[in-house]
């Protein structure tokens, strides 16, 4: 029996073997022994990394997609976490062992996945990964584009981010009406940032929200000194803003409050 693609879960099983196999074989396992797959829906993923090296766990929100697993896959069932990955805490599984994170992600909560990843960024030093392509482009993308943003930045703080490989809408169940995008992250060997990390946030996301205003328009509620605006930085827009630049900008701000 097969499980049927739910609309409200973002489901779009891949129903490639090539592909799935392409994304296992994308964690590297360096650093850890464990990895937890998002949203295995029938396992056509889980069946390959269940053939490497690490021991392999999955979270599943869909009770549909748990009983396929467990009658298909009788070496998992200790292993699936019947939960929304969102919602749960990694150490009450993990303790503090690091793991890695893999998954077809439904479109509809991809970038919160990978916001969550960042708030565990200590307890995950690789994350691969299914996106819809424009999110994957997005996350990848350098400053100078019009689509690089607050995720771009944000994930590109911590880690160094790999656009993989696209994938067509046709090798999916039901078929999702735009590419996808298959992208690998490794976290930096430092990833600690040398400013306030709450206010480095702040930063980018005020930025940000003003687009197309110059960081002296854009940044203005942040009630910086008139000296501190003078800086050449506060002329250019903030997709003009390489990730250490934003890094600089926020020391820049963190000393000017002193």
């Amino acid at each position: 029996m097969n499980v049927k693609a739910k609309k409200h879960l973002g489901q779009h099983f891949l129903k490639d073997e090539l592909i799935a196999q392409q994304i296992a074989d994308s964690l590297t396992g360096k650093g850890y022994e464990k990895v937890l797959e998002i949203g295995p829906g029938m396992g056509v993923l889980t069946k390959y990394l269940l053939k490497k090296k690490f021991t392999t766990h999955v979270v599943e929100i869909d009770t549909e997609s748990v009983e396929y697993l467990k009658a298909h896959f009788l070496n998992l069932t200790n292993r699936i976490i019947l939960k929304n990955f969102l919602k749960i805490n990694l150490s009450e599984y993990f303790g503090n062992n690091q793991v890695a994170i893999i998954g077809n992600f439904p479109y509809n909560i991809s970038t919160q996945i990978v916001f969550k990843t960042l708030e565990n960024k200590h307890q995950i030093p690789e994350f691969s990964g299914m996106f819809q392509k424009e999110v994957a482009k997005r996350i990848a993308e350098k400053e100078g584009s019009k689509v690089y943003g607050i995720l771009s930045v944000l994930t590109q703080a911590f880690y160094n981010v790999e656009y993989l490989f696209t994938v067509p809408p046709t090798v999916f169940n039901p078929p999702p009406k735009v590419d996808s995008g298959v992208l690998r992250l490794t976290r930096k060997e430092n990833y600690t940032l040398p400013v306030d990390e709450k206010l480095f946030y702040k930063v980018v996301k005020t930025a940000f929200q003003q687009r197309r205003k110059t960081l002296r328009n854009s940044l203005k509620i942040m009630n910086l000194s008139d000296n501190l605006r003078e800086d050449s930085i506060f002329a250019k827009r903030p997709e003009q803003l390489s990730v250490q630049e934003f890094i600089n900008l926020t020391s820049k701000i963190e000393k000017d409050a002193v």
